[in-house]
């Protein structure tokens, strides 16, 4: 692979996991932000099939935003990360390919500080992949949870409202809420 050498020993990987609701793509932007203040080039990617809110802009459910790449696969997001960038931030890192793994590590070996948001599990609650791989591989993980939309207790699932058997379905309010354990049903899902 052509990544460029930043410094060694100096590359790592964090996951900022949860249910969705629970603020991963608001605490992505937030520690990208962050890596601005310190002055560092950063670089945000996004997959090209989440255009939700926006195709141009990373987006969080409260309407935070930040202008960021799309990509259709995790290759193109490594010929895309430019010579002099620190930093590369990948929201929604469960609708990349399998390859989104190896790619992190490669940019992590170059001396990257590389950081990925997104879903741990499905609409199943079974593992959402790649997610899984990356919790394996990274350095710092940060467990996000919602407040459940039955209970108001802690919530680390997403329940589907629609009924489909797709794994990918694209929605927010109105098709998904976050659920704690206890009233999480993947039965209504399908």
């Amino acid at each position: 692979m052509d990544v460029i050498r930043k410094v060694p020993n100096q590359g790592w990987i964090e996951v900022v996991t949860g249910s969705m609701f629970s603020g991963k793509s608001e605490e992505l932007i937030r520690r990208v932000r962050r890596a601005e203040i310190a002055r560092q080039k950063v670089q945000v990617f996004k997959p090209r099939l989440d255009d939700r809110f926006a195709q141009d802009y990373v987006v969080s459910h409260s309407d935070i935003r930040y202008a960021a790449q799309s990509v259709a696969s995790a290759r193109e997001l490594l010929e895309a990360v430019r010579a002099d960038t620190e930093v590369v931030a990948i929201d929604e890192g469960q609708f990349f390919d399998l390859e989104l793994p190896m790619i992190c590590t490669s940019l992590a070996d170059s001396g990257h500080r590389v950081i990925v948001a997104g879903l741990d599990q499905d609409y199943l609650g079974k593992p959402f992949e790649p997610m899984p791989q990356l919790l394996a591989i990274a350095e710092y993980i940060t467990k996000t949870l919602a407040i459940c939309m039955v209970c108001g207790n802690p919530a680390n699932h997403t329940q589907r409202l629609v009924a489909s058997r797709e794994r990918v379905l694209l929605g927010a309010q109105g098709a998904y809420e976050a659920r704690c354990r206890h009233c999480f049903d993947p039965t209504l899902s399908g």
